[in-house]
């Protein structure tokens, strides 16, 4: 109860900074935000869709590290785990599909255009939306459990490279990343510091629904169907 208050207060916060501080083209106060070339006041989406997408990421690898822990355990709670992780990783993949979308829409005029990164991230869609199909249609605990690890694996291998290397090998009108590939950070003091705040909280969250989706699915387990 006292996690969950301390990050609903936390992302309060984030959200009131993100949304209320001023952006400037020259920032003069510690408080005032500086205008991002070709983004502008739209900018501010980068405290909420970034931070779902890098948790999209977390759960996936989660996945794929209990999906190995359980190939060489064997333990239902490795199983569990590795479900739970692609579970919560999906919801942000969808967030951050969603996030960007309606960044689209005031940047582009539409909502969907194909973009490498809209394309990229629409098939890690398919391919977990594919891990959770298997996970319903295979019957027998063992056998789902070995073949949704086996799965994850393979999911999360493919994972960086629909994430990071295909969006930056082909031509896109996303932005470029807040870390380019110069290695500039196009972020003041305060900005970095909401990004951040933002980024600590947002992975809070999904700590917080990882360990009760896990205590969820442990304690449905033993008690049976």
């Amino acid at each position: 109860m006292a996690l969950r208050a301390l990050l609903g207060l936390w992302l309060g916060v984030v959200i009131v900074l993100g949304f209320g501080l001023p952006m400037v083209a020259t920032p003069v106060q510690w408080y005032q935000l500086p205008v991002i070339p070709g983004l502008e006041d739209k900018a501010r989406i980068i405290f909420f869709h970034v931070p779902t997408a890098w948790l999209a990421v977390v759960g996936f690898a989660m996945s794929l590290i209990f999906g190995v822990r359980y190939l060489r355990s064997r333990k239902i709670d490795d199983d569990i785990k590795s479900s739970a992780s692609a579970g919560i990783g999906f919801m942000f993949c969808i967030l951050a599909t969603v996030t960007g979308a309606i960044w689209a829409k005031f940047s582009w005029g539409t909502y969907w255009n194909w973009d490498p990164r809209q394309t990229s991230i629409f098939v890690l869609l398919l391919i977990y939306g594919a891990y959770f199909a298997l996970r319903s249609a295979v019957e027998g605990e063992e056998r789902r459990a070995t073949l949704a690890a086996v799965y994850s694996i393979i999911a999360g291998v493919t994972m960086p490279f629909f994430m990071f290397i295909m969006p930056r090998i082909l031509s896109s009108l996303h932005p470029e990343p807040i870390l380019n590939t110069q290695g500039k950070l196009h972020m003041n003091t305060i900005m970095f510091a909401v990004f951040l705040a933002s980024l600590i909280g947002f992975t809070g969250v999904y700590w917080w629904m990882w360990r009760l989706q896990v205590r969820t699915e442990q304690l449905h387990h033993r008690i049976g169907p």
